[in-house]
């Protein structure tokens, strides 16, 4: 019979555990401390350890460190209802076995003993590592599907796998790939991020491999090209799908032999580099139409990671405006606070434009919520005045004239930044101002 120990603060969700793995056949002791789980540890042999992150003053990490320390074969599983990206890498460095995110069904949680203990019995022990201290990102969410994507994330990132990132316009997929390179072996080393959707089919080649002078009309100078100036370092190539067919193959030829030919050059040159695509758009139905190609697809998607668009992770919601919150609170000087009918507003809303939406919807209402209370008139107000309209009456046409003012005055009269705190197009903003003689 299989012994386990369960470390959970909280009573019930200790005893359903309990109770659960008891009536599967295991043998189980529970406690509710980390002073409790390392003493048992220190006295026990405990193959499997299953526990929660935050306990007290010290965490579930701590466990993990003395459960491998007292037996390097431990299989460890974490859980926990508010994991982040940080945690995750910590977990998977420190050798845990895996992380579960809560709520969680019980056949989830057995499922993932059952694979523990075969681990087990089939002898694959792992190397004991340090927790290291990991920096900080944005990536905010502690929902399952983001969950899922942080362990995936942490296995990938000290290798060096092509990684392909997929998601809706605004899910944070530079973050991700930010994420993957700060968490990598190339950390020390230039991370180039390239949109290929906005640079002209004939500049990309000369863009990525480079130019000698006199290449084409108006190279009056040698240039490097993206992949040498990050060699050592990692190269995110954005919008991947909309590179042209003629420009895949040089491609694929540079993902198989990791050597550049800069137009002109007669030479080719070794470059080292890690690369990371994202696309918002389906690669798989592109090789179906002919549009891209399957050679190069394969190359590219060694590990796929997707992310979900914002409504499928409305849990995620409250955390995501609460940090973009404080992230605004500081950098206005501001005090603004969000109800809870305001953030049941958020929640019930679609979001087409996922974070990257709901982040500049969260600097607007810092900035212009009435005395910095963001309710549920507030937030259908700030969605409303964001979405496309065909006409507007003078009072809401004076109030947005105000809007742009205080907005404007935030940003110290920087135009770009204000245009997306507004949700609309530079260009408009512009057209606005005219409207109002203040251009």
């Amino acid at each position: 019979m299989q012994r386990l120990l369960v470390v959970e603060d909280d009573s019930a969700v200790r005893t359903t555990i309990v109770t659960f793995l008891e009536m599967e056949g295991f043998q189980v002791e529970a406690v509710s401390t980390t002073r409790d789980a390392i003493e048992k540890l220190r006295s026990g042999d405990f193959p499997i350890v299953i526990s929660d992150i935050y306990l007290d003053e010290r965490t579930g990490l701590d466990v993990l460190e003395a459960a491998r320390t007292s037996n390097p074969s431990c299989a460890v599983i974490l859980m926990t209802a508010r994991g982040t990206m940080e945690t995750v890498m910590a977990a998977t460095r420190g050798g845990a076995f895996d992380y579960i995110a809560k709520p969680f069904e019980l056949d989830q949680m057995l499922e993932t003993v059952k694979k523990a203990a075969e681990s087990i019995s089939g002898g694959t022990d792992e190397d004991e590592s340090d927790v290291d201290d990991l920096p900080e990102s944005e990536m905010i969410g502690s929902s399952p599907k983001m969950i899922a994507i942080y362990k995936v994330v942490s296995r990938v990132a000290p290798t060096d796998a092509t990684v392909l990132i997929e998601g809706e316009t605004g899910t944070g997929k530079e973050l991700i790939a930010r994420m993957i390179h700060r968490n990598s072996t190339r950390a020390e080393h230039p991370f180039v991020p390239v949109d290929c959707a906005s640079i002209a089919p004939a500049l990309l080649e000369s863009e990525l491999f480079g130019a000698l002078k006199g290449a084409y009309t108006g190279a009056d100078r040698d240039r490097l090209g993206v992949f040498e100036t990050a060699n050592l370092g990692t190269v995110f190539l954005d919008e991947i799908g909309d590179i042209e067919l003629n420009f895949q193959l040089k491609l694929l030829r540079f993902l198989q032999e990791r050597e550049v030919r800069p137009l002109g050059s007669a030479r080719a040159r070794k470059v080292d580099v890690r690369v990371i695509a994202a696309t918002n758009r389906n690669l798989q139905k592109m090789v179906e139409e002919g549009k891209f190609r399957e050679d190069l697809w394969f190359r590219l998607n060694v590990v796929r990671v997707t992310l979900p668009p914002l409504c499928e992770r409305r849990g995620d919601l409250p955390l995501l405006a609460h940090f973009f919150l404080k992230k605004y609170n500081e950098r206005y000087k501001q005090q603004a606070r969000i109800t809870e009918a305001g953030l049941r507003a958020m929640e019930q809303y679609t979001w087409p434009g996922n974070v990257r939406q709901l982040q500049h919807l969260m600097e607007r209402l810092t900035i212009l919520a009435p005395s910095g209370r963001i309710d549920e008139h507030a937030v259908d107000m700030a969605i409303e005045a964001s979405e496309p309209r065909e006409q507007a009456g003078e009072t809401l046409a004076e109030t947005e004239m105000d809007q742009i003012r205080r907005v404007l005055a935030a940003t110290g009269g920087n135009k770009s930044r204000a245009a997306k705190i507004l949700g609309i197009e530079r260009k408009t903003l512009y057209r606005k101002l005219e409207r109002m003689g203040l251009v």
